[in-house]
C-alpha cells in the first residue's frame, strides 16, 4: 500500500508502525530510527515525562519526531515500539497520537499499521481516519471479529470517514471475496495470495521488490484506488 501510494501520487508517505511488535520497517526494507518506547526510556531515565524546564512544548515534539523519523524510499517510517519497563502502553500511545497529530499535515497520505485486534481502537491510535481496512480470513470466526471491531469503532465515536473489509490470502484463483456486502462497512475486498512473497520470506521480509502485477499487489492496488475514488 505504501508503495503503490509512493508511485502513483508521487509523494512522500509517512508510515507509521502502531505495533508494539514493531515489521513494518522490515517489510519497507529498512531498519526503524528511534521508537518511541525508547526514547520514552530514556526520558524516564533522565527522571522527564515533560518537556525540560525553559523549552516550549511544540519544539520538544518537534526534536522528537527528528529523534524517531527514518527516511525511507518514497516514505518515512515513524515507529512505537514497545517500552522496556513494566507497565501498560499509555504514554506511548499518547505520544505517538500527539506526533501524527503533529505531523500529518505535512503529509498528503498517511498509512497505520495496527497490532491485531481491537486494542488499538480502546487506545484510540486511530481516533481519526479517511478508511479504516480491517483484514479478516474466510472462516467465520474472523468475520465476526471484524464486525466487532466495525461496531467498537462507532461505539467509541471514531473519526473514521470509511471502513473497508479485506479478506486476506485468497485462493490465486480466487475471482473476488467470498462476499459482496457486510453491514458495518462500506465496501469489500479480496487480496490474493502470492507466491512471490512467500517465496521472498524466506530470503527477505522487505516486499519492495515485489512485481506490480503480482495478485497480491494487484489486489491491494485495486483497493486503494476504489477508496481514493470513494472519497
Amino acid at each position: 500500500m505504501v508503495r503503490h501510494i509512493h508511485e502513483t501520487a508521487k509523494e512522500v508517505v509517512l508510515a507509521v508502525d502502531a505495533d508494539p511488535n514493531a515489521n513494518l520497517g522490515a517489510k519497507l526494507g529498512t531498519e526503524p530510527g528511534r521508537t518511541l518506547g525508547s526514547i520514552r526510556e530514556d526520558m524516564l531515565a533522565r527522571g522527564e515525562e515533560e518537556p525540560p524546564t525553559g523549552m516550549p512544548k511544540q519544539e520538544y515534539l518537534d526534536y522528537q519526531i527528528k529523534l524517531a523519523l527514518k527516511e525511507g524510499d518514497g516514505f518515512d517510517l515513524l515507529t512505537m515500539g514497545r517500552q522496556e519497563g513494566p507497565g501498560c502502553y499509555c504514554y506511548v500511545n499518547n505520544m505517538l497520537r500527539t506526533i501524527v497529530d503533529s505531523i500529518s499535515e505535512k503529509y498528503g497520505f498517511v498509512v497505520i499499521d495496527n497490532e491485531a485486534g481491537m486494542e488499538h481502537l480502546s487506545r484510540r491510535t486511530t481516533r481519526a481516519s479517511n478508511v479504516l481496512f480491517v483484514l479478516c480470513d474466510e472462516t467465520k470466526g474472523s468475520q465476526s471479529a471484524a464486525r466487532r471491531i466495525s461496531q467498537l469503532s462507532d461505539e467509541m465515536r471514531l473519526a473514521i470517514g470509511r471502513k473497508a473489509l479485506v479478506f486476506n490470502r485468497l485462493e490465486p484463483g480466487s475471482s473476488g471475496p467470498p462476499i459482496g456486502h457486510m453491514d458495518g462497512f462500506h465496501a469489500v475486498y479480496g487480496v490474493r495470495s502470492s507466491g512471490a512473497i512467500l517465496a521472498r520470506a524466506e530470503e527477505t521480509e522487505s516486499l519492495l521488490s515485489i512485481p506490480r502485477g503480482d495478485p497480491a499487489f494487484t489486489d491491494i492496488a485495486k483497493a486503494v484506488e476504489a477508496e481514493r475514488r470513494a472519497r
